[in-house]
């Protein structure tokens, strides 16, 4: 087995909309400098998700400088979304969360309304060290994060993944899979390390960076949703459901908090530190 090094990197500018897998980016202490940090809302402000909408799978975002966006999508013509220059804030539910975000301009939401059908605006997180704290179960004093689910990043192994493709192979719904690691829309995947051993995981190191794993990350509904055509199966939940169930959650990959700040790189040493 090759020494276990980071495999790939994913970067996710809008929240549950395709991203980019660049070759290195910088850690922050609320993710991946420009993962997440813009997000789609419906009319009463509540995110807005492959959950609901699988066709987001379909539109990608591309990171510009100084933290625009660059949005493609079916159908519509390529849009450049500035980062929103008011400052003026309006609230936003994550989850259970209520977040102040900055709405950005009326074209935005046009293109996505266009898009999808729906009343939905999209809104920027200004100020990611403070706007969103962990939650302290699993988290010190001062953690934050961006408008991703719960935790700065999630991390899967390669490894993991071919595990599970064996048994979704094996059961009744083996014509769905072998499945894609971006099912789960990793930030990190590793690669060299035996399947399943992320789960006594308590801290690690990428390349020079060191980040403490917070808790398993449970699965939903999006990983049965192919990013490619937006069509939804039954896998992997069902395989999850029959392997990887932990009390009443379905689990594949880790949560990581940061434990440092600096650049990560594809090919970089992966070490476990505890």
């Amino acid at each position: 087995m090759p020494k276990p090094a980071l495999q790939s990197i994913h970067l996710y500018p809008v929240k549950s909309i395709a991203g980019s897998g660049p070759g290195e980016a910088v850690v922050e202490p609320w993710g991946l400098a420009g993962d997440r940090r813009w997000l789609l809302v419906d009319a009463e402000g509540r995110q807005l998700t492959q959950r609901q909408q699988p066709t987001l799978s379909l539109a990608r975002a591309e990171g510009l400088p100084g933290g625009a966006l660059g949005l493609t999508a079916p159908g519509r013509e390529p849009l450049t979304v500035a980062v929103p220059g008011s400052g003026k804030t309006v609230p936003v539910e994550v989850w259970k969360d209520e977040v102040e975000a900055v709405p950005a301009g009326p074209e935005a939401a046009e293109w996505f309304r266009g898009y999808l059908g729906v009343e939905c605006r999209l809104v920027y997180l200004d100020a990611p060290e403070k706007r969103r704290p962990i939650d302290p179960a699993y988290s010190a004093p001062g953690d934050t994060v961006s408008f991703a689910d719960g935790f700065p990043l999630l991390l899967t192994t390669t490894s993991s993944l071919n595990a599970l493709n064996s048994l979704i192979a094996q059961g009744d719904h083996a014509d769905e899979g072998p499945l894609p690691m971006n099912r789960f829309r990793p930030n990190v995947v590793v690669d060299g390390t035996a399947p399943w051993a992320e789960d006594d995981w308590r801290r690690i190191r990428i390349g020079e960076v060191e980040f403490e794993v917070a808790k398993p990350s449970a699965r939903c509904v999006v990983t049965t949703t192919d990013q490619r055509t937006a069509e939804r199966g039954k896998e992997p939940l069902r395989t999850l459901a029959h392997h990887r169930r932990f009390g009443d959650r379905l689990v594949f990959g880790q949560n990581l908090i940061p434990r440092g700040v600096g650049t990560i790189r594809i090919g970089d040493p992966f070490e476990i530190l505890g």
